[in-house]
């Protein structure tokens, strides 16, 4: 257990070898209420702040990763004044805890992923995808909108449109092909497959790894030249840790760095 994550009812997170394992745990299909968006947020900003994880794995418990948002808290929103803005707040929130995260989070896709279960896995930085599993935003079958520019950062601009527009579902084979998610595994090989790649990353010098993450988080929307130039700062003060040196010692000595985050 980490340290300021005890009570949660919405999540199970657990911690070896540097990996914070988060499952989702709101049966029947994970979907997201006021509680599950209270607390992605404490469980992703305590990671944030937790120097013993390095890398993080979002999965969901069951059949699903997340089957969006639940729409039971929806028919009173609009009669009330000021009750969408609240909720629209917590909502972004739940989002930017993940995306904001310091530490890199390989999503485990193992089932549907709908709606703003989608998104959720689109804040992730790495999308591993089960056979069975499958992306969809099906805003427009409820007569909503959103997830847009969460969409654009995965797919190009046909294929987010279709997705948008038709509430297609993308399955993990279609995902893999698209290059939208980096594996697509057998179900049962999947937390195995992501636990991988979120362990490689966890033996990485961490504050390089958080740097880079940094970067890609900044520079998404600027221009090549800016977007270098903030990169290059990251290396000078990285020169400066402790960590660097250590990971220029090893290279040098042939042998494993021994990383204390500083």
């Amino acid at each position: 257990m980490i340290s300021g994550l005890d009570g949660l009812e919405r999540f199970r997170v657990e911690l070896a070898e540097h990996v914070a394992t988060v499952t989702i745990t709101a049966p029947p299909v994970n979907a997201q209420d006021r509680r599950f968006r209270e607390e992605i947020v404490r469980v992703f900003d305590v990671i944030h702040d937790t120097a013993d994880v390095r890398a993080v794995v979002l999965t969901g418990e069951g059949r699903a990763f997340s089957a969006g948002a639940d729409l039971r808290e929806r028919p009173n929103l609009a009669e009330e004044a000021g009750a969408y803005p609240r909720h629209n707040r917590l909502v972004r929130a739940s989002f930017d805890a993940v995306m904001e995260c310091g530490k890199p989070i390989v999503a485990a896709v193992n089932g549907p992923a709908i709606g703003a279960g989608c998104v959720l896995a689109l804040c992730c930085d790495i999308l591993v995808v089960a056979e069975e599993s499958f992306l969809s935003m099906t805003e427009v079958d409820v007569g909503l909108a959103g997830g847009v520019r969460h969409v654009l950062r995965f797919f190009g601009q046909s294929d987010a449109r279709l997705m948008i527009y038709t509430a297609k579902r993308i399955t993990g084979p279609e995902l893999f092909r698209m290059n939208a998610a980096s594996l697509c595994v057998p179900r049962e090989a999947l937390l195995a497959e992501a636990t991988a790649i979120a362990r490689q990353i966890a033996g990485k010098a961490p504050l390089a790894v958080q740097a880079a993450k940094r970067s890609f988080n900044l520079t998404e929307e600027m221009p090549l030249r800016d977007g270098y130039r903030f990169e290059q700062t990251q290396t000078v003060a990285l020169a400066r840790t402790e960590d660097t040196r250590e990971a220029q010692r090893a290279f040098a000595e042939k042998r494993k760095p021994v990383f204390q985050g500083r």
